[in-house]
């Protein structure tokens, strides 16, 4: 083969793959892992900031009662099952002591043993006291010596000393009678609130020590929310404040509510504060005990600040911060954050100013030296 054939061919073999390469170079650049990436841009603008606290609550009881014995034994019976309500003084169950009968039956048996003793030392007491009256005017007329006078009174002091001893014995038997008894009243397990069986933890026959819980009470009317706020703007939240309670279990339906308290330590590993939130008033029905619910607090409004939308803030090695937009070019900026509202608003103390564009939404992850594409808006958006 020629020469020029072969360079005829190779130039149009060249021109055959020419295009081809700029068509795959167009589609790399444009459709693959080079396109750019579609974003939306948001600016940032001055606004009023209507701050709003948003958190996560559960329904708690502020009086809960772990009713159980004061002293071991074996639950006798059991009344109330979960779900029952009771009413202050009730009696929920019983036990039956280990050694408590026998116990009051010898108690009961050295009382009686006592007062006979008593009794006896009684008599002899008077006996004693008559003959050392007797004695004593018998020395006075010089009938009797004064050694005899003297024992008669030695036997009186004895006696005396003897009754108040049985007298000391007769009360001590009493007293342990008394507090026996007063044991076993305490083997009755009486609550001492109205309100609702949340728990059962032991069956009739069971061995139970001191101290040990049989049925959870809670005070109904005591309910009231344990909610979780971010530290971030936390700082108007205060007593008194009226909240808006939303329940899992009842859907998009507000419930008033309001601020009782704010708790003084704050979480340093969560980054949250903690208020106590009552129901105002409470619900009826009223709400499961563990319950979540979501809480949103409306705090007095400030001055214009800058602002922009909450779903451009991104994060880079945990720092928050937005992908700020100069013509073509785009960088990371770190941002500090100051108060939200509700709809999606969050001032910016540092990093970004007025009239500011930022990246509002991406179809992408951004990186640094990647191309982006502003666009009108996203198919399938995310922050």
């Amino acid at each position: 083969m020629s020469a020029p054939s072969l360079r005829h061919r190779a130039l149009a073999l060249t021109a055959a793959l020419v295009p081809v390469l700029a068509l795959f170079a167009y589609v790399a650049v444009n459709s693959g892992p080079m396109a750019p990436i579609a974003v939306t841009i948001a600016q940032a603008e001055s606004r009023i900031i209507a701050p709003s606290l948003f958190g996560i609550a559960t329904v708690e009881a502020r009086h809960r009662y772990r009713i159980g014995p004061t002293a071991p034994g074996r639950l006798d019976s059991l009344l109330v099952d979960v779900g029952d309500k009771v009413t202050a003084g009730q009696l929920l169950g019983t036990m039956a002591p280990v050694d408590l009968g026998n116990r009051a039956l010898a108690l009961d048996a050295a009382t009686q043993r006592g007062e006979a003793v008593v009794r006896e030392a009684e008599a002899r007491h008077h006996q004693a006291g008559d003959r050392a009256r007797r004695y004593s005017r018998l020395f006075e007329l010089g009938s009797i010596s004064e050694e005899q006078a003297n024992a008669a009174r030695d036997d009186f002091r004895a006696a005396t000393a003897a009754l108040a001893a049985a007298r000391a014995g007769l009360a001590s038997n009493k007293a342990d009678r008394e507090a026996l008894a007063a044991q076993q009243n305490h083997l009755n397990l009486i609550t001492p609130a109205a309100g609702l069986v949340v728990s059962r933890n032991a069956d009739p026959g069971t061995t139970l020590v001191a101290g040990e819980a049989v049925v959870e009470v809670v005070d109904t009317g005591s309910l009231w929310l344990n909610a979780r706020f971010d530290q971030r703007g936390s700082a108007s939240l205060a007593s008194a404040q009226e909240v808006t309670i939303e329940l899992r279990s009842r859907g998009k339906r507000p419930l008033p509510g309001k601020v009782l308290w704010v708790e003084p330590v704050a979480d340093t590993v969560t980054e949250e504060i903690q208020a106590k939130i009552l129901f105002d008033p409470l619900p009826d029905p009223l709400p499961a005990i563990g319950e979540l619910a979501e809480v949103s607090v409306s705090l007095p409004a400030g001055k214009a600040v800058v602002a922009i939308p909450n779903s451009a803030i991104r994060r880079q090695d945990g720092v928050a911060g937005v992908w700020k937009m100069s013509g073509s070019h785009h960088e990371f900026v770190p941002i500090t954050l100051g108060m939200a509202d509700l709809d999606g608003w969050v001032e910016v103390l540092e990093g970004v100013v007025e009239g500011d564009k930022v990246v509002h939404y991406s179809e992408g992850q951004i990186t640094a030296g990647r191309r982006l594409k502003v666009v009108d808006s996203l198919v399938d958006a995310r922050p």
